[in-house]
């Protein structure tokens, strides 16, 4: 079983993806749901996505926006995909495939039908838990999650962290594995020490 990709997400500063380059990080996400902790502005997404450049995919957190308002804003920054984290309908997931994928919060089998349901080769699923939209921390029923993984390039998250990841691994077999709370000091500070634990319990 090869290892998958990681990303970080919720990246607020320079130096925390400077972290995630030196240790292999496929892909950062800067979040722009203004009720999230982990909030950029544009300045400092505009900053942190030319420092990356093309060594990592920059993934941009989004919610609710048309698809016009996306491709604004990804082709502002540049961004280069958008993770879509609201209740975005399947025409304005349609309209922004390649560069963009739905993410879903899963509680129920209902939810895990209508995650399948979307269109695009890519899904992203977190916990589902009322009144947030990701990086609560939360764990996502494992069991649920796992047939997506054998239909789509599917990227797990919800609760993980150094501690946890492998399992998860062995259990879903994701293509990603998105972590944000699990390698923090305080939301949206990232820790050098905690990123390199979970990108080496990634590949053991």
């Amino acid at each position: 079983m090869s290892a998958p990709y990681v990303k970080v997400c919720g990246i607020t500063r320079v130096e925390d993806a400077d972290v995630c380059l030196s240790l292999g990080v496929a892909s950062i996400g800067l979040n722009f749901i203004p009720e999230s902790p982990r909030c950029v502005s544009f300045e400092v997404a505009r900053a942190i996505a030319a420092h990356v450049g093309d060594r990592a995919l920059v993934v941009g957190v989004v919610r609710d926006l048309s698809a016009d308002e996306a491709r604004g804003l990804r082709d502002a920054v540049p961004l280069g995909c958008l993770q879509l984290h609201g209740d975005e309908p399947k025409e304005v997931v349609s309209a922004l495939l390649p560069h963009a994928y739905k993410a879903f919060r899963i509680g129920t089998l209902d939810d895990v039908e209508r995650a399948a349901s979307y269109p695009g080769e890519y899904l992203l699923v977190d916990a589902k838990v009322e009144g947030m939209l990701g990086g609560t921390g939360q764990r996502v029923d494992l069991s649920l999650v796992a047939g997506l993984a054998r239909s789509r390039k599917l990227t797990l998250a919800g609760g993980l962290t150094a501690e946890n990841v492998h399992e998860a691994i062995v259990r879903v077999s994701p293509y990603c594995v998105d972590v944000a709370s699990g390698v923090e000091r305080s939301p949206g500070v990232k820790d050098a020490d905690k990123i390199a634990a979970f990108v080496r319990a990634t590949r053991a």
